[in-house]
């Protein structure tokens, strides 16, 4: 039996694990337009639009090493520290929930079925932003973080920590997601794995492995909840 089969019949998942940004909470053109304004004050010149494309799910190593490689010199030192905190600031100024995710997660803790957060961002950037938006109470004590793991997204390393974590295996959980890597990652892990692209702009989801959806008001029709 597959995770598709396992998790699309009656039967309800036993476990959704939510990607953090994006699909909890509405941070990505937030995080990306301070992310562009400092690059492009390093010398390389990017709009929001080409962070969001480009650097969406990836981990912040990874955006650091291409952005060495475009400029020809090693990040200042302060730079991390100084990006985080102007985010943060952003954050507390403008961040608010995806909208229907309260309404998603009241059902689920209706109905029984466990969830749980798994990102590829640090614990102190999720600590800002599930408590800005509310939502830290939903999740304490079932937030993960790719820092826990050797591999981050695309890999299945993150997702199966999670899993474990919570006591259940692979095939029963369901993955909500909004980036290309993060369902390359759920569908190595061998789960199901349900895009949000609530522009229904981005193709590279489906073309990975997602089943899209636009409006987080769809999902518990989609979960057959």
């Amino acid at each position: 039996m597959t995770a598709r089969q396992a998790s699309s019949g009656q039967e309800p998942p036993e476990l959704i694990i939510f990607d953090c940004d994006g699909v909890l909470v509405d941070s990505e053109t937030i995080a990306n337009a301070v992310m562009a304004d400092e690059i492009t004050a390093l010398g390389w010149a990017v709009t929001t639009d080409y962070c969001l494309e480009h650097f969406k799910g990836s981990h912040l190593d990874t955006v650091m090493a291409t952005i060495e490689s475009k400029i020809g010199r090693s990040l200042p030192e302060n730079w991390l520290p100084d990006l985080r905190a102007r985010t943060d600031v952003a954050f507390r100024k403008d961040l608010q929930p995806v909208p229907g995710i309260y309404e998603l997660l009241n059902l689920l803790a209706e109905r029984g079925i466990p969830f749980c957060v798994a990102s590829q961002g640090p614990h102190e950037k999720m600590a800002v932003t599930l408590d800005v938006t509310g939502l830290k109470p939903r999740f304490e004590g079932r937030i993960f973080s790719a820092y826990e793991v050797e591999r981050g997204k695309p890999h299945p390393d993150l997702f199966l920590h999670a899993a474990r974590s919570m006591g259940q295996e692979a095939i029963r959980c369901i993955v909500v997601e909004d980036s290309p890597l993060g369902v390359q990652g759920a569908v190595a892990a061998g789960m199901r794995v349900f895009g949000y692209d609530p522009a229904g702009l981005d193709p590279r989801l489906a073309q990975q492995g997602a089943e899209v959806f636009t409006d987080m008001n769809a999902l518990p029709n989609l979960l057959r909840l």
